[in-house]
């Protein structure tokens, strides 16, 4: 049993994975991300600083969501990411399609695939006949 101090409140809970925090702390950032999300559905054109104010939510935690792709940026919107690898401009993530696609392919090259190895030909008994006796 792994038992840690939440992260937000202190108070202990069990551990089981992902960020440090209890449950009820969760839970309420799960209630905030609903509320940033339905208040940049209402004003898809607001900066992170007026949405991080108005929705009472660090612009930590909003920068966090878009790169988790929990949140994703609208055609236009004054607010912009930057791919991590490129500099291209991205909505949401951490690299462009390009550089996903591109570390993708290296990573399948990189893993050695097991050889299939072909089965060996049956030698025909009639192409190459051969006596035999018994005693």
């Amino acid at each position: 049993m792994n038992v840690r101090n939440c992260r937000k409140c202190g108070n202990l809970f069990n551990y089981v994975s992902g960020p440090p925090i209890c449950m009820a702390c969760k839970d309420a950032l799960e209630q905030k991300f609903q509320e940033v999300k339905a208040y940049i559905r209402e004003n898809a054109h607001a900066s992170i600083p007026q949405v991080s104010e108005e929705c009472d939510v660090s612009t930590n935690q909003i920068h966090q969501w878009l790169r988790e792709e929990r949140l994703e940026l609208a055609e236009g919107s004054s607010i912009t990411l930057n791919c991590e690898n490129c500099g291209a401009v991205i909505q949401t993530g951490r690299f462009c399609g390009k550089c996903k696609n591109s570390m993708a392919n290296q990573l399948n090259s990189s893993i050695q695939k097991p050889e299939v190895k072909k089965p060996e030909p049956k030698k025909d008994q009639k192409e190459n006949p051969k006596m035999r006796f018994l005693n």
